[in-house]
């Protein structure tokens, strides 16, 4: 359901644009002047503001300009009965979506607010899609271990020399390995992913050489693998350690004589990749055990690159956190929310079990669950949606009476469903700590009274006496 805030200080505009939107199922707030609307909008994630364009204590047009500094790409739709040609054209080039005169007229109103809204959803699916396409993120820090991966990858990258990269799960070791074919001779050809553990040792040969067809019952047709996609460009080979024996020996081979067969096929083909490997295992204890060989793991480690784990560069939490709330705020469509001091302290508490792709999915638990400061407390309370107790670092999941319930994301099947429970579980817990008392809750989360009783209604929220 759409959020629409309407600021004009003529009540019976309100009402009646209210009453219109409402009957269309648009979920409406109201307020009277643009101050108290700028506050709301701070506050609030709206998809549309409809605002009157000469007011009290600030001019529409004021409003607009100032809103859309906070929110780009909030649509607005500007109303006045003083309308012309040219008050239309000045908002249009402060950024406002349309112009509408009063008394509007229904199917006008309707039509527009429809239009802002499908654009507004354009405009957010479009910064996402051009984030997800656009170049590699940066490596963030400023740790001495992280300036020393990125001189190594400045040093290495322009070369032929073959990568090993190592560290934990999480770690960022696939993120090193796009820098150093965005840096290298070859980052105008393709690189092309493999992850060695996530494919059956039986088909591991046919997805990094490829087959002929019938080399096998379901081979129906041929195929090429994945060193044929790489030639001329950088094959990655993610989680290296998990291949099989077999595997190893024919990629060896292709590094020996840069050259490959498919499986079921007897021409050779001439390849010319750059091989980067990564792994979270100990190489030298695989090749003790029997599982990885010696003369491969010397072909891959030229060059070695070690990434250490989160909490050996705790130093470096802020800026990744802050740099990952700007991501999700913008990809989500919502106001930039801040971490303070001691939320940025919490968060260096924790042990990151996960790696910085836990960090990532901690701060997007924070940014939907909290209110526009992430604090300490917001950190302790959302740390561990599992219920697990985090060893080393003090916080648990929350169990004082009244507390929010723990939350099993395997129970729901989209993300609107996660955020209507976590966004209920918030608000009971907040209204259960001050005893029910709706005026000092709303304060506190920083909402309308008349929001919070709109939200206890929709969630069925009841005191238990």
């Amino acid at each position: 359901m759409a959020k629409l805030l309407i600021i004009d200080d003529e009540r019976a505009i309100r009402s009646t644009l209210r009453e219109i939107l409402e009957y269309e199922n648009y979920e409406v707030e109201d307020i009277d002047n643009g101050i108290d609307g700028l506050e709301l909008i701070k506050k609030e994630n709206f998809d549309l503001v409809l605002c009157d364009i000469k007011m009290n204590k600030m001019d529409g047009l004021e409003v607009l300009e100032q809103a859309l500094a906070i929110r780009p790409d909030l649509p607005f739709i500007m109303i006045s009965g003083h309308g012309t040609v040219e008050t239309a054209i000045d908002a249009s080039k402060k950024g406002a979506f349309d112009f509408i005169s009063k008394p509007p007229d229904l199917n006008r109103l309707l039509i527009t607010v429809r239009n802002a809204l499908d654009r507004g959803t354009l405009v957010t699916e479009t910064k996402v899609l051009k984030r997800k396409a656009s170049k590699t993120r940066e490596i963030l820090g400023n740790s001495e271990p992280i300036k020393k991966i990125k001189e190594t990858i400045d040093r290495v990258a322009p070369t032929e020399a073959r990568v090993l990269i190592t560290g934990a799960n999480g770690s960022g070791k696939e993120l090193v390995a796009r820098w150093l074919h965005e840096k290298s001779n070859r980052a105008e050809n393709a690189l092309i992913e493999v992850n060695c553990a996530a494919i059956p040792s039986e088909l591991i040969e046919s997805e990094l050489f490829g087959h002929e067809k019938g080399s096998f019952t379901s081979a129906v047709k041929q195929r090429i693998g994945k060193f044929e996609l790489a030639n001329g460009g950088t094959l990655f080979l993610d989680e290296i350690g998990d291949m099989s024996l077999s595997a190893q020996a024919k990629v060896l081979r292709a590094l020996q004589e840069h050259k490959i067969t498919r499986v079921g096929g007897e021409k050779e083909i001439e390849i010319n990749v750059r091989i980067i490997a990564a792994t979270n295992k100990d190489l030298m204890q695989e090749i003790e055990n029997g599982n990885f060989r010696m003369d491969l793991y010397h072909r891959l480690n030229v060059i070695n690159i070690h990434v250490p784990h989160l909490t050996e560069r705790t130093e470096d939490i802020p800026i990744i956190a802050q740099n990952f709330a700007e991501s999700i705020c913008n990809d989500y469509g919502m106001p930039l929310k801040k971490i303070n001091d001691s939320g940025m302290n919490a968060l260096k508490q924790l042990p990151w079990s996960g790696n910085v792709r836990e960090l990532h999915n901690m701060i997007e638990r924070l940014i939907i669950l909290s209110d526009k400061v992430i604090t300490e407390q917001d950190v302790r309370a959302f740390a561990n949606p599992n219920g697990g107790t985090n060893v080393g670092s003090g916080f648990g999941s929350h169990s004082t009476s009244g507390a929010v319930n723990t939350i099993n994301l395997d129970n729901f099947s989209n993300f609107q469903e996660y955020k209507d429970t976590a966004e209920r579980d918030f608000i009971k817990f907040k209204l259960e700590k001050n005893n029910w008392n709706v005026s000092k809750t709303a304060d506190e989360i920083e909402i309308q009274r008349s929001h919070l009783y709109s939200k206890i209604e929709k969630f069925s929220l009841k005191r238990n006496d």
